[in-house]
């Protein structure tokens, strides 16, 4: 055989760079990853007319007050009331949003969360038992977190990347509500609070913290405003809510002037 000759007649298949898994999943193509966690939603959001979101945020831990694994751990059993109160607060949402909003402005509320077990659940779970669509954005950790199986399927989503996720979190944002969580939960909190702080994120957005015991015990809010690390008008920024009833009368105010319905 010639020196010139090929040695191999019948070369393999090279794919393209973008169907290269070897390389869609090394350091140098980070950039195109995260580019696809911003189109990907993106599109499906468009396609499926996602113009306003009631974002909820809590515990992947909080169990609702039926679920028979209290029994092995009663001392989770007063934060079940939280769980039990996001599944009828997003279920008496995705309704009146349905029979009032909708109606008035031709737009649907959805209600957004994490996607995952917990409060994130019951949210879902609320959403789906008023038979509205709603979207679950999850993110890929070692533990805990699985998508619910309450989320519409196709708007379900999971993020490699924290950012992106919580840029989607705020992009439709009209009422954000925070429930009682732990690190995952304060991150997002205070992430939402300085961006709406710092004018980054429009300010009109109803932000809410849900369940006074526990937020007032978690946080001294008003010793940041009484040392000069925040602004008095700074505690205007949520308001702190304990029941369903409250939390409803307050986000119907909300989007009612934010959709001039």
């Amino acid at each position: 055989m010639s020196e010139l000759e090929p040695a191999n007649l019948d070369p393999p298949e090279i794919p393209l760079a973008l169907e290269n898994q070897d390389f869609i999943k090394d350091p140098d193509a980070r950039p195109l990853r995260i580019l696809s966690e911003y189109f990907h939603p993106l599109k499906v959001f468009r396609e499926q007319n996602i113009t306003d979101t009631v974002v909820f945020f809590g515990s992947a831990r909080t169990l609702s007050s039926v679920d028979p694994r209290l029994r092995q751990g009663m001392s989770l059993f007063p934060m079940a009331r939280y769980h039990d109160d996001a599944r009828v607060l997003a279920r008496q949402i995705a309704e009146w949003s349905r029979d009032t909003i909708f109606p008035a402005t031709g737009r649907h509320i959805h209600i957004c969360t994490g996607g995952g077990p917990g409060i994130m659940e019951a949210a879902n779970k609320g959403a789906h038992e008023a038979a509205a669509d709603n979207i679950g954005l999850n993110i890929v950790l070692p533990h805990e977190q699985h998508p619910n199986a309450y989320i519409t399927p196709r708007l379900n989503f999971n993020f490699q990347y924290f950012f992106m996720r919580k840029y989607w979190f705020l992009y439709y944002a009209r009422v954000l509500l925070a429930f009682p969580g732990g690190f995952g939960t304060l991150d997002e909190l205070f992430e939402t609070l300085t961006l709406r702080q710092t004018g980054i994120v429009d300010s009109d957005f109803k932000l809410l913290l849900y369940g006074k015991q526990y937020w007032n015990q978690l946080v001294n809010f008003q010793l940041l405003a009484d040392s000069g690390m925040i602004d008095p008008n700074d505690l205007e920024l949520f308001t702190i809510v304990d029941s369903v009833a409250e939390a409803m009368h307050l986000i119907q105010i909300a989007l009612k002037r934010l959709l001039d319905a």
